[in-house]
């Protein structure tokens, strides 16, 4: 069997990410054999007169079009533009991200508003995803991002993610804003 065609008609028939155990299995081979095939058939890729590229993503693999292509795709495909993120929609991403598994309640209470639709809209966008409930009363369903989250914001894995602000970098308010005490006199 030629291992890099058919790692090459396996991942364009997937389209999506596919786990690598998958296709070592389709390929019939452990996981490090088929690991070497797919990078292998990565490195092949790299050549200036292909158009494709691997996208790896945690412990998926996915076929894409190289970015320098991406006019030309575009131009043929009518592409559904999807409308920029919103602040908000940007605050619940960064929350799940960086905490997740999270519920809904936890993203309210640590942004202060009901976030029901921005969370239902990320879902619909397919960058969160339901990932279990608790065993807690209630039972409230816990998110947490997709591989499709990492593809738009062009990450392999969430470790990727930038590292958040110690405690001794961020700006503390109560020392920086201007507090009058109540003086025991005043009536």
């Amino acid at each position: 069997m030629n291992y890099t065609a058919a790692v090459e008609a396996i991942l364009f028939a997937g389209g999506e990410p596919l786990e690598m155990e998958k296709i070592a299995a389709g390929l019939g081979l452990d996981l490090a054999a088929a690991r070497q095939q797919i990078v292998a058939y990565g490195e092949s890729l790299k050549r200036e007169d292909r158009g494709l590229r691997l996208l790896f993503l945690e412990d998926k693999v996915q076929l894409c079009t190289k970015s320098e292509y991406k006019d030309p795709v575009a131009s043929v495909i009518a592409a559904k533009k999807n409308a920029p993120l919103s602040p908000a929609a940007m605050e619940v991403l960064a929350i799940v991200a960086y905490n997740q598994p999270v519920t809904r309640s936890l993203i309210e209470q640590v942004r202060g508003v009901d976030s029901s639709q921005v969370v239902n809209t990320l879902c619909e966008k397919g960058l969160l995803e339901e990932k279990g409930r608790l065993s807690i009363p209630g039972r409230p369903i816990a998110y947490g991002t997709t591989a499709h989250f990492l593809r738009t914001f062009g990450l392999s894995s969430l470790s990727e993610l930038p590292p958040l602000p110690d405690a001794d970098s961020q700006l503390i308010l109560e020392e920086t804003m201007p507090f009058k005490e109540d003086e025991e006199g005043d009536a």
